[in-house]
């Protein structure tokens, strides 16, 4: 005789028999004790959870030779038959295969006839979801007032694939997924029945490989015991299934948790010793870093929770070690990191950065907590002590902070005191524009300023060009301008249309007739004023220093920085307001 595999061995023949879903068996026991059996039926649910095998329950239920009855007797030869599938007015139907119009037609031309040997014509179709519109249509009238005695059963994995019209015509009853100690204690009675020595723990990897549903666990189940037969050790069953060992999970979160980086690179490098994929060593860290949170927020989890009691009490353990803010910024770290590995070369350098980042992780401090300690700091009172920067942590930016026009004027007022760091200083100036005011007379910069404002004024791109050149020599009579060799400027220059265009310029704006020479520079002059770009730059370079100076010379922003251990990245001038932001 061929091998019965476990899924099909045991599977439920009773109501009683259904696991994790009394809601449903209850509900259609009382239907059945009181009389108010639906014509039409539609379950729902994930696979595996028992929605065919309550079909058939269904069925063996209505047809039973011993009558009408909530527990079936599955000794009559109806029960028979329709357990192993060949009843002749039972029809199991793959709705996957038979999706035209023109197999629900021969099944609608069916409906009409009498069941030969049953009290009900009972029509299974599972999967229904994968029927045509055109023959869900085929299927509203039957559907809707089917003859007396008709029964459909509808089952399916999406509902919402399912027109509302042929919803509405049923009752519906949605299956859970199983939970973990139900599984668990259902292929604890299995193996007890077959004679097979495993541990709950063994099982409960199994069940957990089954992720809810019940023929896959027991598909599972069957795998480990072609591999170890009736002996069956735990090692080989984390081997055969390629789980990771729940050891190396439950350490890698203390390592983290205990801020310990050596040990948790360790366990990474463990993991891919043993050939685990790191993908889902991530995720078994995301789903127990879960546990921790939700043992955190909740104390008592109850049904959130499918976990043994000795797990919970380690969990708990590391929950007391750790704040829900700190758990929820590792769970964002994970989700991130195994959102990366998907498309990663290197999955094992990903883990490890990041689990390296959360076991250096710096503590959160509360918005509320960084609010009041502003307060403290605007009205002069001492701010509370901060919570000490962990070593090698970042440095934390200082907020934007402006001074109230008071305090700055009575800053201005008193004598600059020397700043507790040095301040960093302007560039120097080129040697050219430092001895170039002292060299040249005292109104000829002047005089080229307000002559490029006036050429800027009616020719733009002249005036801007005029800025990036030297005035050597100017006054009402003489117009010279440097320019230095090779230089773009150089060229426009020296084109005689823009020398008279400069000429008419130099009339209109001096009087009279001043000559316009261009001269070749081989580097900046000594004994001329610098170009108007250079002094603009040399000006803003100055201003910045004046800011930066002034910004930490004040008191509140040395407070600020002090206060969140930061340090000046920038200063900006507001425009418009004498206030300086830091």
């Amino acid at each position: 005789m061929s091998y019965l595999v476990l899924a099909r061995k045991w599977r439920p023949q009773t109501f009683s028999d259904l696991v994790g879903q009394e809601h449903v068996s209850q509900t259609l026991k009382n239907a059945i004790d009181g009389g108010r059996v639906a014509h039409a039926f539609l379950f729902t649910g994930a696979r595996g959870v028992g929605k065919t095998s309550s079909a058939r329950i269904l069925a063996k239920a209505l047809n039973c030779e011993s009558g009408l009855t909530v527990e079936p007797c599955n000794t009559c030869s109806t029960c028979l038959e329709i357990t192993e599938g060949n009843s002749v007015d039972v029809f199991e139907i793959d709705g996957a295969s038979n999706t035209g119009v023109d197999d629900i037609r021969e099944l609608r031309d069916n409906i009409k006839y009498l069941p030969s040997r049953s009290r009900y014509k009972i029509f299974i179709i599972d999967e229904v979801h994968m029927l045509t519109t055109n023959a869900f249509n085929a299927l509203l009238k039957t559907l809707e007032e089917p003859p007396p005695h008709v029964k459909f059963i509808f089952a399916t994995t999406e509902p919402h694939k399912v027109p509302i019209t042929i919803l509405s015509r049923c009752q519906r009853f949605d299956f859970k997924r199983i939970a973990l100690p139900r599984i668990v204690s259902r292929l604890r009675y299995i193996v007890d029945q077959e004679g097979v020595q495993v541990s709950d723990e063994a099982l409960a990897v199994v069940a957990r490989k089954g992720d809810g549903s019940m023929r896959d666990s027991l598909s599972t189940l069957d795998q480990v015991l072609a591999f170890c037969g009736n002996q069956v050790a735990d090692a080989d069953v984390a081997a055969l299934l390629g789980v990771v060992d729940r050891r190396l999970i439950m350490d890698g979160c203390r390592a983290v948790l205990s801020k310990e980086v050596r040990e948790a690179l360790q366990i990474v490098a463990q993991v891919d010793s043993f050939g685990y994929s790191m993908r889902q060593f991530c995720r078994e860290l995301i789903d127990q870093f879960r546990n921790v949170a939700i043992l955190k927020a909740v104390g008592e989890p109850g049904d959130l929770l499918e976990l043994s009691e000795a797990e919970l009490g380690e969990l708990r353990t590391l929950a007391d070690a750790a704040t829900g803010t700190d758990l929820q910024r590792h769970l964002t770290l994970l989700l991130k990191a195994e959102a990366e590995m998907a498309h990663a070369s290197f999955p094992r350098l990903v883990l490890e950065m990041t689990m390296m980042k959360m076991a250096t992780l710096a503590p959160a401090v509360a918005v509320q907590e960084l609010l009041s300690r502003l307060d403290s700091l605007e009205s002069g009172a001492p701010a509370g002590p901060r919570p000490a920067r962990q070593e090698g942590a970042p440095r934390a930016a200082a907020p934007p902070v402006q001074a109230p026009p008071a305090a700055r004027d009575q800053h201005a007022a008193r004598p600059a005191a020397p700043p507790s760091a040095p301040a960093p200083q302007p560039p120097p100036a080129p040697p050219a524009a430092s001895a170039a005011p002292a060299a040249a007379d005292a109104g000829s910069g002047e005089l080229w300023g307000s002559f490029v404002q006036f050429v800027k004024g009616k020719r733009p791109m002249l005036g801007t060009e005029l800025e990036q050149v030297y005035p050597v020599q100017v006054s009402r009579q003489l117009l010279e301008i440097g320019c230095l060799n090779g230089t773009f400027e150089l060229k426009r220059m020296q084109d005689p249309e823009r020398v008279t265009e400069l000429k008419e310029l130099a009339k209109t704006h001096f009087g009279g007739t001043p000559a316009v020479r261009i001269t070749v520079l081989s580097e900046p002059p000594k004994d001329a004023p610098p170009s108007l770009s250079e002094k603009k730059n040399l000006e803003n370079a100055e201003r910045q220093a004046t800011l930066r100076r002034e910004a930490e010379e004040h008191p509140l922003v040395a407070a600020a920085v002090a206060l969140f251990d930061g340090e000046i990245a920038e200063v900006k001038e507001i425009p418009g307001k004498d206030v300086i932001q830091s």
